[in-house]
């Protein structure tokens, strides 16, 4: 694009000049300009008149500049890290390269030359800038110096000194001391920080685990863990013993589990924390749930259920009456799926009533209760009250017991919806669980309506993605796993990921969901009556409308969304009734375990 005019003008001038904005649009961005005190360009962002690429462009061919391609570019950290992490926020500015006494450097706004004459005073040398968006810059540098060791062992290495403490001597933290205490500060920071990285990581849980010569600090992202080490383990009690008072635990207690809850904002967003303490040999060991309330989807249409799958439990809680149940291992969604039912539920017309533990969520309108087995206050005992209390829908968090399950079923039976989780691995093993609790095979037959299964698998990052070939020993695996499911195995598009900065080298970025879902249908429902186990497996599994977990998977492994290895790793984890009338002596990929089936 060539400007018009040869003449130097102002940035607002020249979109004007363009036809980008409009006379008017500019006046009114100036005027906002004069009360905010912020730049043109983020004032005309703001207001919706340009994208942050137009702005982008325009600032480029302004300054005569390049725009820097992140994805394309591979970064060497030691050259980032010849600018310190302050700087580096504070102007938006990463060293992508140093040759000789020339450092190019990619900044938001390459325009400030107060920037560029302090930037080139801390490096020593001449600056090259180049110009990219400001959301990649602070996306960039966050993972660069955020997701690093070194920031975290530098407070670390500061608390340690200020606490001045040796290994087996006490530590007294005050519950009422400042925390711009000189010996608070550095824990409250290096807590600010371990929860800044895990909320940029994308983490759901942070493990804080003592060994015997390090810390370990773990994040658990996309349901695997990473890990990262810190040797200054003598500051393990104290980053403990802050986190028991932040969420009101007893300090003094460290022999024994406990469990609480307390609040921390991180990354301009406040979240709800769930933690629990575990004595171990070598300390105490904290895990930590992060609940982001904002992040909750409770849209049904949004949590990524298949069309036909979404249908089919739309339907069925729709009924008045029944059970419904959700399955799968622990972190598999379930609490997400089960939340936006009762969301699609309430209305103003509908009483719904909840058994929890814990409550994760709050939801208004519905009368959520925190199961709390100490005062004996379980989940048969809530639900028996509840069922008291007029309900039209009752969740029922988990069940666990014989007990738990016939006053569900009996709930069912009498005209409510029930909603409600088992940890069993797939949709037929659920059913099958009821009965092996005690509850009457009959009255599992004549009260559950469906049974939902559920993943998360691992999506492949689409910034490093590239073609995945098959081995002979895959493709028999494949097609073992689809049965006698017709795919077209010619025309998949198979991906994976290679790992880059962007996904942290694991080629995998987010997760998606994978579920089967059965319906207790007559002929089911007569084989459960009559406790034929073996049958009932067999009449869901060649029932037209049931799809395996694996086969689930299997079809976003085609559409290239994961990677082959992540439906191998669900199948080798997947009861052994699934495929128990396949052929037994199929070949398993090399990276498998040799057994065809592994427990969950």
């Amino acid at each position: 694009m060539e400007f018009k005019s040869k003449k130097k003008l102002k940035f607002g001038d020249m979109l004007v000049e363009q036809g980008v904005i409009s006379e008017q649009q500019l006046k009114l961005a100036l005027s906002e300009q004069k009360s905010s005190g912020k730049k043109i360009g983020q004032t005309l962002l703001e207001l919706g008149f340009l994208d942050e690429h137009q702005i982008l462009e325009f600032q480029a061919q302004q300054l005569n500049l390049q725009i820097f391609d992140f994805e394309a570019t591979e970064i060497n950290p030691q050259h980032v890290q010849l600018l310190n992490e302050s700087l580096a926020k504070r102007y938006r500015a990463l060293v992508v390269n140093k040759v000789d006494n020339i450092a190019t450097v990619v900044m938001s706004d390459p325009s400030d030359i107060f920037a560029i004459d302090e930037l080139q005073t801390a490096l020593g040398c001449t600056i090259q800038p180049i110009i990219a968006k400001d959301s990649v810059i602070i996306e960039a540098i966050d993972r660069f110096y955020g997701h690093g060791e070194g920031s975290l062992s530098s407070i670390a290495i500061e608390l340690e000194s200020e606490l001045g403490f040796e290994e087996e001597q006490e530590i007294v933290l005050d519950d009422e001391v400042d925390d711009d205490d000189n010996i608070n500060a550095p824990v409250v920071r290096l807590i600010q920080s371990i929860f800044e990285d895990a909320i940029k990581s994308r983490a759901s849980d942070i493990h804080i685990e003592p060994d015997e010569n390090v810390l370990r600090i773990r994040r658990r992202v996309d349901g695997t863990l990473q890990e990262q080490i810190m040797k200054e383990k003598r500051v393990a009690p104290a980053l403990v013993m802050r986190l028991k008072i932040m969420s009101s635990l007893d300090i003094s207690e460290k022999r024994k589990p406990q469990d609480g809850r307390f609040q921390m904002t991180a990354s301009r967003k406040t979240f709800d924390v769930r933690i629990s303490t575990l004595p171990t040999q070598h300390g105490e060991s904290v895990v930590m749930r992060i609940l982001d309330q904002s992040a909750l989807k409770l849209d049904l249409k949004q949590i990524g259920m298949p069309p036909d799958i979404l249908r089919r439990f739309e339907l069925f809680i729709a009924r008045p009456h029944g059970i419904v149940l959700v399955t799968g291992p622990t972190g598999s969604g379930k609490t997400t799926t089960l939340y936006s039912a009762l969301s699609s539920l309430n209305a103003p017309g509908v009483k719904i009533i909840t058994a929890e533990d814990p409550v994760e969520f709050r939801l208004p309108r519905i009368q959520q209760v925190q199961v709390n087995e100490k005062v004996g206050l379980t989940f048969a005992g809530v639900l028996r009250s509840a069922l008291r209390q007029d309900p039209d829908v009752v969740l029922v968090g988990e069940i666990r017991d014989k007990e738990t399950s016939e006053i569900a079923l009996k709930a069912a039976m009498t005209g409510h919806l029930v909603l409600s989780s088992l940890h069993t691995n797939d949709a037929i093993s659920s059913a099958i669980r009821l009965v092996d609790m005690g509850a009457p095979a009959y009255m599992v037959a004549g009260s559950v309506t469906a049974v939902i299964a559920q993943r998360l698998v691992r999506k492949t990052c689409d910034r490093c993605i590239q073609p995945y070939t098959l081995s002979a020993e895959e493709k028999t695996w494949l097609k073992i796993i689809a049965g006698n499911r017709p795919v077209d195995f010619t025309a998949a598009n198979f991906q994976e990921g290679t790992g880059c900065n962007h996904c942290n080298k694991t080629g995998h970025y987010g997760r998606v969901g994978v579920y089967e879902i059965l319906e207790m249908t007559r002929p089911l429902a007569d084989r459960l009556r009559r406790e034929d186990i073996s049958g009932f497996a067999r009449e869901a599994l060649n029932s037209p409308d049931y799809e395996t977990l694996a086969m689930a998977a299997l079809r976003y492994a085609l559409q290239g969304i994961i990677s082959p290895r992540e439906v191998f790793r669900l199948a080798s984890s997947l009861e052994d009734h699934v495929i128990d009338d396949e052929p037994t002596a199929e070949p398993t990929p090399a990276d498998q375990p040799t057994t065809k089936h592994s427990a969950s």
